[in-house]
């Protein structure tokens, strides 16, 4: 009888942690929650380390409140290995949102002019793991970088954020405004206050193969 018991409990809880993880991946909103640490492909005429990638897929990073910048042009794998990343916090019952900047200021700016912003700021500070894909695509308006030093400043040293880009992290700063921007310097100052970085290089460029199609993926959804 008591094994019994025991049996029933241990899956009881089984199903309740199962249950959990479903939910955090949910709520994550993953661009690619197929994502897995396991199947990257390091390969392909691609440059990328795996050592470090294995290294943060412990999820060490998030005790330590430290960020990862991704960076390499389009179609490397920039948002596959973010995804991966993000699934291997969910395995560890961290909350988790992906979210691609472009989206992310205009709920900011909606919220904003609708007088809701300090709660839209919320859904992007409270996830112990924040994703920001297509970082800096696009040049920002002052507005947009009040908006980020204010995500970005309130997660400092509490959380830490994924930052893929196309752009090299030198490159940041004109997207934000140039050097002698004060928010831009705000930015940067707080972002690489402590952080990884893993840029995606191609060994040649005239063999480039998008990983859209190495992982068979939609095009619209590998970065």
């Amino acid at each position: 009888m008591q094994i019994r018991f025991g049996m029933i409990v241990d899956a009881e809880y089984t199903a309740r942690k199962n249950n959990r993880l479903k939910r955090l991946i949910r709520n994550a909103d993953f661009e690619q929650p197929e994502a897995s640490v396991a199947a990257i492909d390091y390969g392909h005429n691609r440059k990328i380390n795996r050592t470090l990638v294995e290294r943060l897929a412990s999820c060490e990073y998030i005790t330590e409140y430290r960020n990862i910048f991704i960076t390499g042009a389009t179609g490397c794998g920039k948002t596959y290995l973010a995804c991966a990343f993000g699934m291997e916090a969910c395995k560890r019952y961290y909350t988790v949102r992906y979210v691609r900047v472009p989206d992310l200021l205009l709920d900011l700016q909606a919220a904003r002019t609708g007088g809701r912003f300090r709660e839209a700021l919320k859904k992007y500070i409270n996830p112990t793991l924040l994703i920001l894909d297509e970082w800096l695509l696009m040049k920002v308006t002052e507005q947009d970088s009040q908006s980020l030093l204010e995500l970005i400043h309130k997660r400092r040293k509490h959380a830490s954020t994924i930052f893929c880009s196309q752009y090299r992290e030198s490159e940041w700063y004109a997207k934000l405004g140039g050097k002698d921007n004060p928010l831009t310097d705000a930015i940067m100052d707080r972002i690489s206050f402590d952080f990884y970085k893993i840029p995606i290089e191609s060994l040649d460029p005239d063999k480039d193969l998008s990983m859209r199609e190495v992982y068979g993926l939609d095009p619209s959804k590998a970065q």
